[in-house]
């Protein structure tokens, strides 16, 4: 439960984040995205939810990999 509502907590950073323009952003600004989209990716990835999401873009990228043979 306390790793859902942290998850949830990350991701409505990364989208602030991200929102900005990227001419104002620094270096350091960058890599602590990372970081932070780093830690939300640990975090999500024991769930359902983060298995969900791995199992989709399997799919995905299954489909697509066999669309182009």
């Amino acid at each position: 439960m306390l790793t859902i509502n942290v998850a949830v907590l990350l991701v409505i950073i990364v989208v602030f984040r991200l929102r900005r323009r990227t001419e104002a952003r620094s270096r350091f600004d960058e890599k602590m995205t990372v970081v932070i989209v780093l830690a939300l990716g640990i975090m999500l990835a024991p769930t359902d939810v983060g298995q969900g999401i791995a199992g989709f873009l399997g799919q995905l990228v299954s489909g697509v990999s066999q669309a182009g043979q």
